[in-house]
């Protein structure tokens, strides 16, 4: 049997037993399964009435947070047929892809920042390495930190970070199982099994997925599976143990992106369907994902809690792509031919692998000094990271055409041996205080201590010390309203020269970046938010400067505003927008060139809109349409190059009903209904790249809550 019959068989197996081991469970919990049916619609409720900690150590409500925080639930990411992060962030405006290439890692920036693969994504708040897709199937919501985080994460990009939380154990049974066909045969099949014992002592949540891929990129198939655990042990009344696992495997053949024509002009004639590493010999890159994480905590008495955590990830990548770059015919590096030759290169690297772990103590607790009430979290953590790669191979294999791709002979080479070459050690302690002045204001701050060490084969590294903080003051004149202003400090690794610069591989020194923000936040109703916030960052400028050295010189300032209202309109209509206006700007290089200039894939504005619509004549039917519009963008550091900006347009549909005594929701999505091209991403990242937008892609799915 070929792996091809294999991957959709094993989802069938998944999905059969689901039926085999708890039909008992069918006729107990399938009048109490339909509510849960009818609230996997947008649960404006849970998003408004929602609590987070990606702002800090403190669980607070999103309307008292005095930062910029966004959540996804699951829910919204089933009716909106999402299954990757990529897509989720499409409706969060100050989020832009970051070269985010189908088929590799998933790599987004905040506020025109790009976020660094090994500290901006998170997982219950622990880092964890961004360099694959990070699954869903177990995240109950995505949140989305804006702007610095330095004292919520340590070393982080100025940009923000991207906080997956995972579900939990359910008080009830849960049995609930979907399929989804998309794209070009992509077929998805997946499990979600909750409950607990009798006495809600124990508790647990089992997810399971296969995928069998089909992208819209013709040629870039692949395979998905993915698998984890969670599970809840009370202890007693006061203390709780906690366990998690999953790990996750894919094989894709990536997709590179394109270069411009004469180094000057963007691609003409081209599709978003087509597929450069097109060669014969060229291989999928394949990832493991590994996940373990514990937690303890204990109720100490009314006001205080302390807690407990260990996270430990391990990821393994083989890296291979037939990856297009340069026309050495005209001496073009990076760009295309005239007549859309380029070359092509035999890339490997075998045997990579990261490990991160990560271990933090805290103590929560609430206190008064006289009329003063203070919410408290003093803690401390400790991160490890350790990254093992071989020499790769990046050989020159020959040369190809955009309009009539050539075969060419692979490298004979192979990667070296596997070392370890990339050690970070992080130390902290810190401290965050929310002061309850009088009934109308709030003082919060925070403070951390950063110790770092990092080590790089054939590089000096480093060993830093330095303080980072945040401090803000809300005003609430009213109980459904909150005014604030903040100050916050970041503290970021310095970037590692790209290859082909003549310092290629060397790493700067550890950039420090500031952030001012003030916003409101409103509750109009008890189902609609509104926020806004205005913000500048400003952080050192890297780049490549003319005489090819990667260089850490001047400043990036981006001033910002962002608009944002989620919530139900009417018992039959729900919304939710976004906006972001972003003047991001290069300054103080001493270079005309670059001096003023735009900071690059930056929009200076972009936008989405969803609406749902709860059809009143046939119960269970909601109707959605979506508009997402993104400016134009920079692509050359002196901004003689300009992505011209689009706009998309997305419809779908859900119907919620019983077939054959089972609660089922019948989903419907048609992505960039249009057709239309475009040009999402335009990176300079390996040399600088572009990536077009999905053309019009279908999203058929069902999903059986028993």
């Amino acid at each position: 049997m070929s792996r091809i019959q294999y991957r959709p068989t094993l989802i069938a197996v998944s999905i059969a037993q689901l039926f085999v081991v708890l039909p008992a469970a069918h006729a107990q919990s399938a009048q109490a399964a339909l509510p849960e049916v009818i609230v996997t619609g947008n649960k404006t409720g849970d998003v408004n009435a929602g609590r987070t900690s990606s702002a800090g150590f403190i669980d607070t409500a999103l309307q008292d947070t005095p930062f910029s925080v966004n959540v996804m639930t699951q829910s919204q990411m089933q009716d909106l047929g999402i299954r990757q992060t990529t897509d989720a962030m499409k409706y969060d405006a100050s989020v832009n892809d970051a070269y985010n290439a189908v088929g590799y890692s998933e790599q987004f920036s905040i506020r025109g920042f790009a976020l660094d693969n090994a500290s901006s994504y998170r997982k219950d708040g622990f880092a964890i390495p961004g360099d694959a897709s990070i699954p869903l199937e177990n995240k109950e919501r995505i949140e989305v930190l804006k702007g610095i985080a330095g004292f919520q994460a340590g070393f982080a990009t100025p940009g923000g970070i991207i906080n997956y939380v995972t579900k939990r154990p359910t008080s009830n049974n849960l049995r609930s199982a979907t399929l989804q066909l998309s794209e070009r045969g992509t077929l998805y099949g997946a499990i979600d099994l909750g409950g607990s014992s009798a006495d809600q002592q124990f508790g647990y949540r089992l997810n399971a997925a296969g995928e069998q891929l089909r992208s819209y990129v013709k040629g870039a198939n692949g395979e998905r599976q993915f698998i984890s655990g969670a599970f809840d042990w009370h202890l007693n009344k006061q203390a709780l143990l906690q366990l998690d696992l999953d790990y996750q495997h894919k094989s894709q053949l990536s997709v590179p992106g394109f270069q411009l024509i004469n180094g000057t002009d963007l691609p003409r004639n081209v599709s978003a369907d087509l597929m450069l590493n097109d060669q014969p010999w060229a291989r999928p890159v394949d990832t493991r994902d590994t996940d373990v994480g514990l937690r303890f905590s204990y109720q100490l008495n009314d006001n205080w809690r302390a807690t407990l955590a260990a996270n430990q990830h391990e990821f393994k990548r083989d890296d291979y792509t037939a990856f297009p770059y340069g026309c050495s015919t005209d001496g073009l590096y990076p760009g295309y031919c005239a007549n859309g030759d380029y070359d092509v290169y035999d890339y490997q690297s075998v045997n990579e692998s990261k490990t991160l772990r990560g271990l933090q103590a805290l103590l929560n607790g609430r206190f008064s000094t006289g009329t003063v009430q203070h919410t408290l979290a003093v803690g401390t953590s400790n991160s490890q990271r350790r990254d093992y790669f071989g020499d790769y191979v990046y050989d020159l294999a020959g040369t190809s055409n955009l309009f009539h791709p050539v075969v060419v002979p692979p490298s004979a080479n192979t990667t070296g041996p596997v070392l370890l070459r990339r050690t970070d050690k992080e130390w902290s302690v810190f401290a965050q205080d929310i002061i309850q002045l009088n009934d109308a204001w709030q003082l919060h701050a925070g403070v951390r201590r950063l110790n770092i060490q990092r080590s790089q084969r054939d590089n000096p590294g480093y060993d830093r010390s330095v303080w980072v903080s945040n401090a803000a003051l809300v005003f609430k004149p009213a109980q459904n309203l909150s005014i604030y202003g903040s100050f916050a400090q970041g503290l970021e690794h310095g970037g590692i020269a790209p290859f082909g610069t003549s310092n290629q591989n060397v790493m700067l020194n550890p950039a420090r970046s500031k952030q001012v923000e003030i916003g409101i936040k409103s509750e109009l109703s008890r189902d609609l938010n509104i926020a806004a916030a205005l913000f500048r960052i400003q952080k050192p400028l890297e780049y490549i400067n003319s005489a090819n050295l990667y260089v850490q010189n001047g400043e990036a300032q981006h001033t910002g505003l962002e608009l944002s209202a989620q919530g139900r309109l009417s018992p039959q209509w729900h919304m939710g927008a976004s906006l972001t206006v972003l003047d991001a700007i290069q300054q103080s290089t001493g270079n005309t060139a670059l001096d003023g200039k735009r900071s690059l894939n930056v929009p200076k504005l972009k936008s989405t809109v969803h609406l749902d619509y709860a059809v009143a004549q046939l119960q269970g039917l909601h109707l959605n349409a979506s508009w997402q519009y993104s400016g134009d963008k920079a692509y050359s550091p002196d901004n003689l190059v300009i992505v011209p900006a689009y706009q998309v347009f997305n419809l779908g549909s859900r119907y919620t009903t019983r077939i054959g005594g089972v609660a089922t929701t019948l989903r419907l999505n048609i992505d960039n209904v249009g057709d239309k091209f475009y040009w999402r991403d335009a990176t300079q990242a390996l040399g600088g790249y572009i990536f077009p937008g999905a053309p019009r892609t279908y999203k058929v799915s069902a999903q059986f809550d028993f």
